[in-house]
Parts: structure tokens; sequence; C-alpha cells
């Protein structure tokens, strides 16, 4: 056996001391990451629950109301013809709010997947927003909520302007927007939709005057089944996916959104998206007509 002096001793000793803290905090560390994952897989465990118990709701809800007023038709007089009318009405009304949740839901699905990709053509601008404005008169006129549009756009075809998009997610986004808008409104208050455009950028702005977004909150409102009232008798719908799925399609276009917001005092959403680079031959004069270039796929 080698005989080591004194200093090579306390070397030795100093070298393993040394090597022992350096596992030590290594240790630590991963102790440390593990207990962030475990805290993260958590609240998304809780997020996810919360999620589905709201989307049962926003699901199971309409269904049976469509179910039970439907019954209620059939057993209506033949002369109380306004009592159909007024039962029909809520039959739409749930309907497409039904078909709405079920539209985010059915993207969000896609966007977790990763198969979104944009489908450009070009867009007839003022004919998209006008359809999204009317699919939502009826939920605005229940809330007595006038919606102002102001299409600040002088260049294109007379009062058409066509800009390369995706016309799709370009409604779901706004569709977003304004069912964000006349949610968080008050009774007897406006909504003002404006659109200006420059040569590379659409830009639309979605003003509410309603409850409006604390500081605190408007850095978590575009995450992923996030809601700021998530109390189980919140008065307000929704699930929560709204502006995360309208910031992730945006992130699929190289768009951006911003909001300006006061708490009591009403939010501004502004979305600017590019014109896309893609040749494209036609026009979608209601934004429906999907115009591809010969190497996209078509599924």
């Amino acid at each position: 056996m080698t005989n080591l002096s004194d200093r090579q001793l306390l070397k030795e000793l100093k070298d393993r001391l040394q090597e022992r803290s350096k596992y030590e905090q290594e240790i630590k560390l991963l102790s440390q990451e593990l207990q962030e994952v475990t805290k993260r897989f958590k609240e998304s465990e809780a997020l996810k629950s919360h999620f589905i118990s709201n989307i049962s709701n926003e699901i199971v809800n309409p269904f049976t109301s469509i179910l039970g007023l439907s019954k209620s038709i059939l057993s209506v007089e033949k002369n109380d013809w306004k009592k159909v009318v007024s039962m029909v009405a809520l039959i739409h009304s749930e309907a497409f709010n039904l078909d709405f949740q079920l539209k985010n839901i059915f993207v969000a699905a896609k966007i977790e997947a990763g198969e979104v990709v944009p489908n450009i053509a070009k867009v007839n601008i003022r004919n998209v927003i006008q359809t999204i404005i009317d699919s939502f008169s009826l939920v605005a006129r229940k809330m007595a909520i006038e919606i102002e549009f102001n299409f600040n756009i002088e260049y294109g075809f007379g009062k058409n302007f066509y800009f390369k998009t995706d016309s799709e997610k370009l409604k779901l986004i706004l569709s977003n927007m304004l069912n964000n808008a006349l949610k968080y409104s008050y009774k007897d208050s406006k909504v003002i939709i404006n659109v200006t455009a420059d040569e590379d950028f659409l830009t639309i702005d979605v003003q509410d005057f309603g409850t409006g977004i604390s500081e605190k909150n408007q850095k978590i409102i575009f995450e992923r089944f996030k809601r700021l009232d998530s109390g189980i008798n919140s008065i307000n719908r929704g699930h929560g996916l709204g502006l995360s799925i309208t910031k992730a399609l945006l992130d699929v276009m190289g768009g951006s959104i911003e909001i300006n917001s006061k708490k009591g005092e009403g939010s501004t959403f502004t979305v600017k998206v590019p014109e896309a680079k893609n040749v494209v031959d036609g026009f979608s004069g209601e934004g429906n007509d999907i115009f591809f270039d010969d190497d996209d796929e078509i599924f």
C-alpha cells in the first residue's frame, strides 16, 4: 500500500468533500426540478378538470334547453304563434352558442395536435366581418348592446376590400373577440369594431365598455383553459378557450393581439394580421371559398 503524506491525505479528503458537495448540490437541484414538475402537473390537472367541468355544462345546457323548448313547441296551441316564435328564437340562440363552442373545441384539439396550417384566399374583409356581426346580432339584441362597425378602408374595389388571408381562421378570431366583448359588456352599452389596413397589415380593434380586466389578469387571459370568473355561479358563459385560441391562430398566421383595458371601464383588443405572400388566383366574395396553391395538400 502506498504511504501518503499528511498533505496528500488532506488533499484527498478535500477533493472527496468537494465531490460530495457537488453531488449533494446536483441532488438538491434535481429535487427542486422534480417539485416544480409536480407543481406544474397538479396545476395542469386542476385546469383540465376545471375545463372538463365547464365544457360539460357548455354542451349539456344548450342541448337540454333545445330539447325542452322543442318539446314545448309541440304542445303549443295552433293560435299561439307568438309563443312559438319566441321559443324558436331561444332554440336558435342556444344552437348558435353550442355551434360556436364546439368550433372552439375542435380547433383547440387541432392546435394541440399541431394540425393547424393557413389556407389562403383573397378575402372580402367587409363581408366577412359583417357576417360575423350579423351572426351575433340576436345575442347583442338580448343584452340591448349596440354593435358599431367602422370600416376605415378607402381603397379596394369600391366598398369591397380584398386581403390575402385565411378566412375561416379570421372568422373564428373575430367571433371570439366579439363574443368576449359582448360577454363582459354591461346591458344597454356598446361594442365598437374598427377596421383599418395598410399595404402589409389588417388591423381590427374590438372595444367594449364593460367590466374591464385588471393588470394582473391581463397576463393570464391568453393561457389555455384560463377564466377570470371561474366560480361555479359565474353569470358569464365560456370555458376559457376563446382568447387562447385567438392567440394560437394568430401565431399560425404570423399575427399579434394586444389588450388595453382598465378595471370597470372596458377593454380594447387589437388584432394585427399580416397579408399572406402566397400567389392566389380568384376571389372569395364571402370569405367561404378557399383557393389553394399548387403545392398545398388538400385533405
